[in-house]
């Protein structure tokens, strides 16, 4: 599955957003709308923990979810081959840098793991690009930062 036939496909995307088995529909939408707003493919890797159609879209409030470059596909590796030349980075919890030091540059795959479980192991022992997203409060002057960003997406409505 590709997005609406009027989107064209970037051929020289900023990033690409791989997502391995989303499990939620508001992350993902979040996600898709930071997708379209900067010109990055989306892909998707089944299974997904949800129903993307015509229907479920426009109950979820996703209406621009069209115009996404979007694809669908069974297989994580086929995602990241699909549009290559750059590099993979995967974010997971047992990396050791943070994503502020990596050296991002154009083509580069960004791939997350589901929400629950994250990536498969054997994918992030094999990977030497891996980054961490976590957020700690250590620096910031709220406590609650953690919750706060993790909030953001369902407040933007």
């Amino acid at each position: 599955m590709r997005g609406h036939p009027d989107v064209p496909v970037s051929t020289d995307p900023p990033l690409r957003i791989v997502l391995v088995e989303p499990e939620i529909p508001g992350n993902t939408g979040a996600i898709g709308r930071l997708a379209m707003a900067t010109g990055c493919p989306l892909h998707l890797v089944e299974p997904l923990g949800f129903v993307v159609d015509d229907k479920q879209l426009k109950r979820a409030g996703l209406d621009y979810w069209p115009w996404i470059d979007l694809s669908v596909v069974d297989d994580w590796q086929k995602a990241i081959e699909a549009d290559a030349p750059g590099r993979v980075w995967l974010f997971t919890a047992h990396a050791t840098r943070s994503y502020v030091d990596a050296d991002f540059k154009p083509g580069d795959a960004l791939v997350f793991g589901c929400e629950s479980v994250g990536l498969p192991d054997a994918a992030v022992k094999e990977s030497s690009e891996r980054v961490r997203a976590a957020i700690t409060n250590s620096g910031y002057p709220y406590p609650f930062a953690r919750l706060l960003i993790n909030r953001a997406p369902a407040d933007i409505r």
